[in-house]
Formats: structure tokens, C-alpha cells, sequence
């Protein structure tokens, strides 16, 4: 293959005919690149060790490809979630995939071991981050930021058994939101927990069950609110009994927590909050559990993690155990750890289980047997004649600079019934076929995929009539 080289000056324009381009032209180079020569020798290296080895092609253990079936189910989910995201007023930000080993040291507790470290190249030691909340507070500590409320998707790593039939991988995306600076209590964490409700609710994944760590509202009540063990203990019994709302109206009516000062401004903000919960409308979607632990050590106040109860959406389902579907809390000292003077900002904030959420809606489709577009193509261009790809490219090309999302067959002279199958096949809404007969005519034949209704239309009213029947459909 002969190498392309820079061409420059006027030996350029005598090449392509022009001494001069006309305003607004784009002129595009092919250009050499050392890099091919250092691929070719590496190429040569490793081409004896792999005759010599078994080479399996397959994935790293804990990572999957995806078929662009399923690339459009998670796309259909994301979008879904960071609509939810923007609806509450986040900005979106990002971080870069991998971070100074540093910043993510003593900040996961027993899950440090499960870090990935890159190895070092003779300059910085860095890691795959872990989670996207880390790198956040990194980001606010760095930029001074002291109020913020940001939503973030990106993947993370993690160096655990897999379960894929849980969604459990070692690289997986997380949806994050987080409300960062000071406020008023508790207003942030409700609409924390309402994003959660919204969310799990609009994907229509079934019943679910949000719930909050009584062993964490405990340690607020004794050692920031300076309540008495025993007491905690009773509020504790009443946590054990009632669950959700029910709970705080259980506990005013105890004179043992009713008439003890120290109990009543420990449940404080116990109350505040699910009097917000319930103006949401989600109180009922709450409930606290004795079991729940916080697992990364950041956490500093209430966490929570939504379920999805046994119960499927359809009857058709069977059960799919993939544990906690979203999960959250508060972490108020986080961002004071990358502060050089210690300043904190409180954050509260969300991660929503994409994979997990993407391995119940795949075994629901598979269930009832969904079919799923791969493409967004409105309108394909065909022909039944030989000899007309030129006609084809213009007529194409209007469609595009239309704002159309429009295809056609790479060959130049494609059968028609071959054409009319793709747009079957593929789901494609709309034909446009241009012949001898509509080229004399000065029209083009709009054809309803499934109604197979055809219709002659002036050129130049072709957009207008095709927008007109997209946004009909």
C-alpha cells in the first residue's frame, strides 16, 4: 500500500485542480503516522508467542460486551434516570476514568482490597477509580466548590467475584446524584429518597422497598445528639415493631421518649423527615432496617438501599435476586479528608444500579419475547432501477441535511424487493423510491412500510411531508 505523505503549498491545489478554495471549504489530508511502523513491530513480537500459545478470545473475567440490542435497552434505562436527574435541577460532570492512588486510598474500608492499581510507569501511581463519589468530593475539594447539586455517569472497577447472573460485574456503570453543601436538615435527603421512588418507579421494575439503617440513625442519636443508649434502645423497639410512618407516630405517643427532652430533639430530625416524605408522597415506600450496615467508611450519617420485593411486575416472571437496585446516605466529612485546611461541605446523595436494573428488564424482554430496533433510521432511500446510485446519494444527502435519520443499500444496483425486505426487518417506518418514471415526473414515491400504501410527492414538498407523518406516528 503506498504511503501518504503531507503535500504542501501549491503542489496541494495543482493535485486537486484549485489554486484557490472557496470560503468555508474543508480540505482533509491523509496523513502518515509513525505509529503504523511501532504497531507493525509489535505485531511482529507478539505474533510467534501467539502461534505457540492456545490464545482464547473472550472477555476479562467480569466484563461484557453488548449487542446493540442491548446497547439500546441500557441507553432506553439511562436516559430515563438522568431525565430524572435533570428534572430536579442537576448539572452534569465528569471525571477522569482512573485517579492518583492517593485519593482513593482509606476512603473504602475493607473494599481498599478490591481497588485496581495500575501499574507504574515511571511517573504517578494511580488507580482505577472505585466509585464515582470519591473522585466528586476530590472534585469540590479541588475547585473550592462549596454548594453543588451534580449528576454523573461513568464506569468504575472493581476487583470482586463476579455474579453475572446478579448483575455483579467488575467494571459496570453507575448513575449518580448528589446534593452537596449546607442546608437546612433533611430537606436534601427527601428529595434524595423522591429521586430514587421516581426512578424505580418510571422503569416499572415492581414493587420496592427503600430501606434505612436503624443502626445508623442510632449512632446520630447517642453520639451526635448525645442521647442516652437506653433510650435509643427504645426508639430501636419501636423500629423493630412498626417500620415506616407509622413509626414516628408510635414513638410521640410513648411517655417513656415523649416526656424525655434528650429523646424528643434526637427524634427530631427522625420526624422532619418523614413529614417530607410523606408531602412527597413516597412515606409508605420507607422503612427502617436492623440488618442494614453502612459498607464504605465514608458514610457519616443515614444510609439507605432500595429492593425490589420477590414479587415480579408480571405474573409471566420469575423472582430475579439481584439484591439492592439503588443505594445512598450521607457522607459529610468526605470532602474535608482532600480539604489542605480540613473545611467540610455536606453531601448527601445516590447511586442507581444500572446493571442490575439491565438484568431484570433483559430477562423481562426475553420473557415475553420483545423485539428491539437497533437503528433510529426514519426513512430509507431505494430504487427499482439499475444505474441510479447517483440519484439515490443526492436525494439521501437532502434528507440529511434535513435533519432526517435516513439510509440506503451500498450497492449500486440493489433489487427492490431486497430493499423493501431491510426496511421490514429493521423496522424502518418509511421508503422513498425514485425511478425512471418519478425522475421525468419531478416526484418521489413515499411508501408506508406497513401499510405498503404508496404516494407520489413534488420534490420539493418531500420533507415537509415526511417530517409531517413522523411526527404523526
Amino acid at each position: 500500500m503506498p504511503q501518504l505523505g503531507l503535500l504542501h503549498g501549491r503542489a496541494w491545489a495543482v493535485l486537486f485542480g484549485q489554486l484557490r478554495r472557496p470560503p468555508g471549504a474543508v480540505c482533509i489530508r491523509a496523513v502518515h503516522s509513525h505509529s503504523q511502523v511501532a504497531e507493525a513491530a509489535l505485531a511482529t513480537q507478539l505474533k510467534p508467542h501467539q502461534e505457540k500459545s492456545n490464545f482464547i478470545i473472550k472477555t476479562p473475567k467480569g466484563t461484557r460486551d453488548l449487542s446493540p440490542q442491548q446497547v439500546v435497552v441500557r441507553e432506553k434505562i439511562l436516559d430515563m434516570v438522568v431525565s430524572c436527574f435533570k428534572r430536579h435541577g442537576a448539572k452534569g460532570l465528569d471525571t477522569p476514568a482512573f485517579e492518583l492512588k492517593e485519593t482513593l486510598t482509606e476512603k473504602y474500608g475493607e473494599d481498599s482490597g478490591l481497588i485496581y492499581d495500575l501499574k507504574d510507569q515511571g511517573g504517578e501511581l494511580l488507580s482505577l477509580r472505585y466509585d464515582l463519589t470519591v473522585p466528586f468530593a476530590r472534585y469540590l475539594a479541588m475547585n473550592k466548590v462549596k454548594k453543588m447539586k451534580r449528576y454523573h455517569v461513568g464506569k468504575v472497577w472493581r476487583r470482586e467475584s463476579p455474579t453475572i447472573a446478579q448483575g455483579r460485574y467488575r467494571e459496570f456503570c453507575q448513575c449518580d446524584f448528589d446534593i452537596a453543601g449546607q442546608f437546612d436538615p433533611m430537606i436534601p435527603d427527601a428529595e434524595c429518597l423522591k429521586i430514587m421512588c421516581e426512578i424505580l418507579s418510571g422503569l416499572q421494575l415492581g414493587d420496592f422497598l427503600i430501606k434505612m439503617s436503624w443502626k445508623d440513625v442510632r449512632h446520630e442519636m447517642v453520639a451526635k445528639k448525645g442521647l442516652a443508649a437506653e433510650i435509643a434502645d427504645r426508639i430501636g423497639d419501636y423500629v423493630q415493631c412498626h417500620g415506616g410512618v407509622s413509626l414516628v407516630k408510635q414513638m410521640f405517643q410513648d411517655p417513656r421518649l415523649s416526656q424525655n427532652k434528650q429523646a424528643l430533639e434526637g427524634l427530631g430530625d427522625l420526624k422532619l423527615l418523614f413529614e417530607y416524605l410523606t408531602l412527597f408522597g413516597i412515606a409508605e415506600k420507607i422503612s427502617f432496617d436492623l440488618s442494614l450496615a453502612r459498607g464504605l467508611d465514608y458514610y457519616t450519617g443515614v444510609i439507605y438501599e432500595a429492593v425490589l420485593l420477590q414479587t415480579p411486575a408480571h405474573a409471566e416472571e420469575e423472582p430475579l435476586n439481584v439484591g439492592s437496585v439503588a443505594a445512598g446516605g450521607r457522607y459529610d466529612g468526605l470532602v474535608g479528608m482532600f480539604d489542605p485546611k480540613g473545611h467540610n461541605v455536606p453531601c448527601v446523595g445516590l447511586s442507581i444500579g444500572v446493571e442490575r436494573i439491565f438484568s431484570i428488564v433483559e430477562q423481562r424482554m426475553k420473557t415475553f419475547g420483545e423485539k428491539i430496533r437497533t437503528t433510529e433510521t426514519q426513512v430509507f432511500v431505494a430504487t427499482p432501477q439499475k444505474n441510479f446510485l447517483q440519484e439515490r446519494l443526492k436525494l439521501i444527502a437532502e434528507l440529511w441535511d434535513a435533519g432526517i435519520k435516513a439510509e440506503l443499500m451500498y450497492k449500486n444496483n440493489p433489487k427492490l424487493l431486497t430493499q423493501l425486505h431491510y426496511c421490514e426487518n429493521m423496522g424502518i417506518p418509511l421508503v422513498v423510491i425514485i425511478g425512471e418514471q418519478e425522475l421525468k415526473e419531478g416526484v418521489i414515491m413515499l411508501r408506508s412500510v406497513a401499510s405498503r400504501e404508496e404516494v407520489a410527492i413534488t420534490r420539493e414538498n418531500l420533507v415537509a411531508e415526511i417530517q409531517k407523518r413522523l411526527s404523526e406516528s
